[in-house]
């Protein structure tokens, strides 16, 4: 795969040369390359979609306010300047209901 030297997109080949399509710089190709380019796209197996109900992060022992269930995923955002301490989401695992923690 080579690059456009002006703009840095991607050469591409027709007609023996590699042609830029954004600004239209073109290269020769050499006689030693082969190059193979083809639009279409071969399916992959390998992502999973998991949907929008799935708990992902770490999980610590934190007690649901609205349910009582001693689990909860969290993460840490920085919701206030530099210099104070993130603040902690946390999502029951149970209920999904999400509250907030400061140190």
């Amino acid at each position: 795969m080579e690059f456009c030297p002006e703009c840095g997109a991607m050469l591409l080949p027709k007609d023996g040369i590699l042609k830029c399509n954004s600004c239209g710089h073109e290269k020769n190709l050499a006689d030693n390359n082969d190059y193979e380019v083809s639009e279409e796209i071969q399916e992959s197996d390998n992502v999973k979609m998991l949907g929008e109900d799935v708990d992902v992060g770490p999980v610590t022992n934190e007690t649901c306010p609205e349910c009582g269930h001693d689990k909860a995923t969290y993460k840490l955002l920085q919701t206030r300047s530099a210099d104070e301490a993130p603040t902690r989401i946390f999502t029951c695992t149970k209920c999904k209901h999400t509250w907030r923690a400061y140190d």
